[in-house]
């Protein structure tokens, strides 16, 4: 049996080494730019402090802001009625008309926020999904071809890992994080079928690598729910081919989730309505940053940086919660909903609310670099998706 295994190895190495070097070189370059897995404790703590000050440089927009600047309108304008003339005056009261419109709406919107993060932010899970890669042709899997003393692949020349489908080194692992909320009492998920299959109608990158022999295959996802003290083991029960739908599934049933209310009819997303988007963007990096320096630091030397064992640990100590961001609905279309509440990669899969407190979509993509152009799919999807 050694011998055969052997033979195997030696022949499925030069059926891959038939690949010229340069594809190969090209191949795990690219790969090697994708994958975040083996980080060290202090690459940990950079990458967590750069989220921090990124989201001191950007903060989004925050209802609060508003409201004080609204309330500063009103006693401004208030001020100018009491000493205007009576010819200014009518003009001055139709403007603090206007301005307390504006306060009355922004207050109800704010306290339908506070609602939906009560009632729901429980069922809305970061999910993280382990992506492996292997050779089409032999089926090994891709792995680093060594670790240095402190832990780190053995780097090239140009600092990228070297990577092999031979060798005795861990498996390259590319860790993925998105957004799902639970929808059954049968254990069902959606999201986004991007975040269940991270290579669908994915990038460049991971374009280069299948088109070169490497296939990207799910090695494990997990659910964690806020409140919920480890993490849960999902799998995908279906996938939509045409939209960037998924469902999942997994046993929830000792963990008490409520599952989320569909909204129902096609007057249920309006065009100006207020919305509010929970999720996770940015994954991990957000949720550390949240944390203070103490136990960052702790995190990251007890899980030495690991991606799993982060998460792990941030979920034994409570510290898993979605983001939330609020806007307006800009645009409805058959097939996406258009709104400005702030996300980003992560809170993929997030559930959209209406101000009657239930979804109306499914988060699936963002134009970078401008807030006021968020896509959702419309809840139709997934509730088609979970018929049998």
């Amino acid at each position: 049996m050694a011998v055969a295994v052997s033979l195997v190895g030696i022949v499925a190495s030069l059926i891959f080494y038939r690949r010229t070097q340069q594809q190969n070189t090209r191949v795990y370059a690219a790969i090697a730019r994708l994958q975040t897995g083996v980080l060290t404790q202090q690459k940990l703590m950079d990458r967590s402090h750069l989220a921090l000050d990124d989201a001191q440089r950007n903060p989004s927009p925050a209802n609060n802001s508003e409201k004080l600047q609204l309330q500063k309108q009103s006693q401004d304008l208030k001020s100018q009625i009491a000493v205007s003339k009576t010819e200014n005056s009518s003009l001055l009261q139709n403007q603090l008309s206007v301005v307390k419109e504006r306060l009355r709406r922004l207050e109800t919107e704010g306290k339908v926020a506070q609602t939906i993060i009560q009632t729901y932010e429980p069922s809305v899970c970061l999910i993280h999904v382990l992506v492996g890669f292997r050779d089409r042709i032999t089926g090994l899997k891709l792995r680093y071809v060594g670790l240095t003393s402190t832990g780190e692949p053995v780097a090239d020349e140009h600092n990228d890992p070297i990577l092999g489908i031979t060798g005795n080194g861990p498996e390259v692992h590319l860790d993925v994080f998105g957004t799902g909320f639970l929808v059954s009492d049968k254990g069902q998920i959606l999201t986004n079928h991007h975040v269940a299959e991270p290579w669908w109608n994915n990038n460049d990158l991971l374009k280069e690598m299948t088109d070169q022999g490497i296939e990207p295959v799910l090695v494990e996802m997990t659910a964690y729910f806020p409140g919920v003290s480890h993490g849960l083991s999902v799998t995908t029960e279906r996938v939509s081919s045409d939209t960037d739908v998924a469902l999942l599934k997994g046993n929830f049933s000792e963990s008490k989730i409520k599952e989320i209310v569909f909204a129902d009819g096609h007057r249920s997303a309006i065009s100006g309505g207020p919305v509010v988007l929970l999720g996770y963007p940015t994954g991990l990096d957000a949720i550390l940053a949240r944390t203070g320096e103490e136990t960052l630091r702790s995190i990251a030397t007890i899980t030495n940086g690991d991606p799993k064992q982060v998460v792990e640990e941030l979920a034994r100590r409570h510290l898993i919660r979605p983001v939330v961001t609020q806007g307006h609905i800009g645009d409805v279309l058959p097939d996406k909903i258009i709104y400005d509440a702030q996300t980003t990669s992560g809170g993929s899969g997030g559930p959209l609310f209406n101000s009657e407190g239930k979804v109306i979509g499914i988060n699936f993509a963002m134009v970078r670099d401008f807030g006021g152009s968020n896509f959702a799919i419309p809840i139709a999807y997934g509730k088609s998706l979970m018929k049998p």
